[in-house]
């Protein structure tokens, strides 16, 4: 459940906090006050984008934070599995915007926004002004259908999207396998002359970087050579800096027994004269040793230009090489007994499609069987939204194809008034009536879903009278098992609030600020009444908003 809200420096808002309370939270306000920030803000605290020109004071950072509550042992496992951890039953998000930047951190732990949007997907649903268009796309249907008979249907989608993959590999394998004996022989020869050059080039693992190197020695020993011979002759000729350090060496040992601070100096020159001494012999064993084999650097010269050559053919490194040689064996191999080939594809193909073809229809079974109870959950809430008389079905048909998502091609269909035929639902014009359909269906899916917190942004578009009421006691009955946080212009689902908020914009100096406030029963009752009664609110306004508040409770009670 969210609990509170925290933004600072957003649009309107300069900076506000909002707690919000179980049951039914509603946000109510004049136009433009800036009821629509909070879900903006609140959008950005679960990962969304940035809207342009969000920040209210571009010199100065945005900042937005949310508290949830997590109560329920199964949402606890899915964050525990997102390596999310809840401290005393409660998850922080937040979300610090600038003009170039933006930093995401959940318990304090900076995440990537993506990472946000997972878990906002369990904490949150969001109903926005447009989403009943979604109801227009016949794919919806079968989404919300398969969101209702989840525990049954999730298993059997998975596994036709795998047997799907694995038709459609084989389908493509065997579509692509017709090939006529010449093209086969050809092939044949020349993937024998392949597998030849790659064999009897017999790669080592790694032994382009040892060759390589090798080479790359031999190629400068000259360069080598005569840097060395300089470095020995400064090192270890005569007046050399060996012989030098060993003149030394002497005149100061034949005073060191003077002053312990001379021996303590001896000895120090003692060692470098020593390392001098190993440096110089290791340096000339080094240099004997090094002594330049040309046959051994052309053969050298000419192994490197062979596996650079297979490379420019095969692949970048010597293990691409192998695994090339691997599928040309295979390859050859399908050529060299091509009917059998082709027969053993056949039947794997076969074997594959009737295992696709029979699960498509399991899971179509499976749909058409959640599909009943889910019409008639949607025909009852339609009812309860002040439809009168409308039927509600889904109607199925088979694809002429199979797909990743099955065999079905369904979509919901409507009557609202006695006599009409069945239509399609983007057929039914007045929004009104798409977003009444939508909250029936979100109230429906509310019952199976673990999301603890809804939003409606707006959900009383195109309503009014008897259809707003019932739209309000509607959003009341799911805020009994749901936390609801609803941003609404209709009294009669303001009266309903079980928390009221009141958004405000007001100018203060030279700049527009919108404030946030929760209201005590009386201040909601004096909302309702400007909700009611416009620019003038008399006292018979006012009694009608307290006995539209009394009814309300009662109708909640």
């Amino acid at each position: 459940m969210l609990v509170y809200l925290h933004v600072k420096n957003l649009a309107l808002i300069e900076e506000e906090e909002i707690a919000f309370k179980k049951g039914l939270n509603i946000l109510s306000g004049e136009t433009g006050a800036g009821k629509s920030i909070i879900l903006g803000a609140l959008s950005l605290a679960l990962g969304g984008k940035i809207p342009k020109d969000f920040l209210r004071n571009s010199e100065s950072e945005g900042l937005v934070e949310a508290a949830f509550t997590i109560t329920d042992d199964k949402l606890r496992r899915k964050l525990s599995q997102m390596d999310i951890d809840t401290y005393d039953d409660e998850i922080i998000l937040s979300r610090k915007v600038s003009e170039s930047r933006s930093v995401a951190k959940i318990n304090g732990e900076t995440v990537p926004a993506q990472k946000m949007q997972e878990i906002g997907e369990f904490l949150i649903d969001i109903y926005g002004q447009h989403e009943h268009q979604s109801l227009l796309k016949k794919s919806v249907h079968l989404d919300m259908l398969d969101e209702y008979g989840k525990e049954e249907i999730y298993d059997l989608k998975l596994k036709v999207k795998e047997l799907y993959e694995r038709y459609s590999t084989l389908l493509k394998d065997y579509n692509n396998g017709s090939i006529d004996d010449a093209k086969r022989m050809r092939e044949i020869s020349f993937l024998q002359h392949e597998i030849e050059e790659i064999e009897s080039a017999a790669l080592k693992p790694d032994e382009d970087e040892s060759v390589e190197t090798e080479y790359e020695l031999l190629k400068n020993n000259q360069k080598i050579m005569e840097a060395l011979s300089e470095g020995y002759r400064y090192t270890g000729d005569i007046n050399s800096a060996s012989d030098l350090i060993s003149r030394a060496l002497s005149r100061v040992q034949s005073v060191a027994e003077y002053d312990s601070k001379i021996e303590e100096l001896a000895s120090t020159l003692n060692d470098v004269d020593s390392i001098l001494s190993d440096f110089n012999r290791d340096l000339s064993t080094y240099m004997s040793d090094a002594e330049f084999d040309e046959g051994h650097f052309y053969k050298l010269e000419r192994r490197l230009n062979l596996i650079n050559e297979l490379k420019m053919k095969y692949g970048r490194t010597i293990e691409d090489i192998n695994s090339s040689l691997s599928e040309k064996k295979e390859r050859l191999e399908k050529l060299l007994s091509y009917d059998d080939y082709l027969n053993n594809l056949e039947a794997e193909l076969n074997e594959a499609k009737d295992a696709l073809n029979e699960t498509s229809i399991m899971l179509s079974d499976t749909r058409k069987k959640f599909a009943l109870p889910l019409s008639k959950e949607v025909k009852d809430s339609l009812i309860a939204l002040n439809f009168l008389d409308v039927n509600f079905e889904m109607e199925f048909n088979k694809l002429d194809d199979f797909s990743s998502n099955g065999i079905d091609d369904a979509e919901f269909m409507i009557s609202t008034n006695p006599g009409e035929p069945m239509r399609k639902l983007k057929d039914i014009a007045s929004g009104g009536e798409m977003s009444r359909i939508m909250l029936a269906f979100k109230t429906v899916l509310a019952r199976k879903d673990d999301i603890d917190t809804l939003i409606f942004d707006e959900i009383d578009a195109g309503i009014s009278g008897r259809t707003a009421q019932a739209v309000s006691e509607k959003l009341s009955e799911v805020a009994r098992e749901h936390q609801v946080i609803c941003i609404t212009h209709l009294p009669q689902i303001a009266a309903m609030a079980d928390t009221h908020f009141r958004i405000e914009k007001s100018v203060q100096g030279s700049s527009t600020i919108s404030t946030i406030e929760p209201l005590t029963e009386e201040e909601s009752i004096e909302e309702l009444a400007r909700m009611l009664g416009g620019a003038e609110i008399t006292e018979a306004v006012i009694n009608n908003a307290r006995e539209m508040k009394s009814l309300a409770n009662n109708k909640k009670a």
